[in-house]
């Protein structure tokens, strides 16, 4: 229910979550309607994982989640970059656009 398992070759952004959030509930208010359509949404499409569960099967995290939520940023099953909290809309897209270029081969439209 929570998360589809990741196939090679793949590029995602794990959004780790638990029931009780209010920062996951401000995200999904103020980023998630709008997400898929982004372009940092369609270079990393967005997976959800439950905090409780683990990282989702074929998904390798670098180190435990110990806040929610995280974005952790995978390629090919592993961990290659993470945003830890959600501060707002004003700073969670620059904050992402930010963590693609620095670590895959994003380049954001003007």
């Amino acid at each position: 229910m929570w998360a589809l398992p990741v196939a090679a070759s793949d590029l995602s952004l794990i959004m780790v979550e638990q029931p009780g959030c209010a920062y996951c509930a401000a995200w999904d208010d103020e980023i998630a309607p709008a997400y898929e359509k982004t372009q940092e949404g369609q270079f990393a499409p967005l997976q959800r994982a439950d905090l409780r569960a683990g990282a989702p099967e074929g998904v390798t995290y670098d180190r435990r989640v110990m806040f929610t939520p995280t974005f952790i940023l995978v390629e090919d099953g592993q961990e290659i970059a993470r945003m830890e909290g959600y501060v707002g809309q004003d700073f969670f897209w620059p904050l992402l656009s930010k963590l693609l270029e620095t670590n895959t081969d994003f380049v954001p439209q003007e």
